[in-house]
């Protein structure tokens, strides 16, 4: 991207297709918002929620962060950016899906798994939150020993997704929901290499690829 012509241009192309060819879509969305997803992504600039699942406005309500991570329940008086958005979705919006968003060669998990490692830039930040995910890493180096270094981080960043799921039980308002059938949860695996979508299936415990209905 030379400058910031080609987003002017694309936000020209966006007014367009929702203002002049959909008047009416804004004028509801104005006075309300009603998704019934959640969508947890990571912040990665190849793997967008709304374009990969080719959303209107209004239909997602959307967290992005490093490494698509879902911190425990924790109520105290600290900052909580993922955690305060979860809560408004679902407590707020009611929304009916929550989907953990993956993917491959993510970089958060690179990092987590290199965190021992002389890295080229100090993070001040980013490595105590990639902490969140320390347990997956243990489960890959104690059951992975001698496999590749891609191979381990493609696993981890699968068992890091686990992870989320476990931890969105955690908060008694996402707990008491799914107990009654209101409130669904998923992970997604987005593979960059194929553009398949895999979806973590809890009672094989594996992840498949997610067939679609034409």
């Amino acid at each position: 991207m030379k400058d910031l012509n080609t987003l002017v241009r694309g936000f020209r192309r966006f007014h367009r297709r929702f203002f002049e060819s959909d008047d009416l879509l804004y004028e509801k969305l104005c006075l309300r918002q009603t998704p019934k997803v959640l969508v947890v992504g990571c912040s990665d600039s190849r793997v967008d929620p709304a374009i990969l699942t080719d959303c209107k406005p209004g239909d997602l309500f959307v967290v992005r962060v490093v490494g698509n991570l879902i911190p425990p329940y924790e109520p105290d008086t600290k900052f909580h950016g993922v955690s305060s958005s979860i809560e408004y979705a679902v407590r707020f919006l009611n929304v009916e899906h929550i989907i953990i968003l993956g993917h491959s060669s993510c970089s958060g998990i690179n990092l987590l798994m290199t965190e021992n490692d002389e890295q080229e830039v100090e993070s001040e930040f980013i490595n105590s939150w990639m902490d969140i995910a320390l347990p997956a890493k243990e489960i890959v180096q104690k059951e992975m020993v001698g496999k590749p270094f891609e191979i381990q981080c493609k696993v981890c960043e699968q068992a890091a997704m686990i992870l989320s799921l476990e931890n969105l039980m955690t908060f008694p308002w996402i707990a008491q929901r799914v107990d009654n059938d209101k409130l669904s949860l998923h992970a997604w695996y987005f593979e960059l290499e194929t553009g398949d979508i895999h979806n973590y299936d809890t009672e094989t415990c594996e992840f498949e690829i997610l067939k679609t209905t034409r």
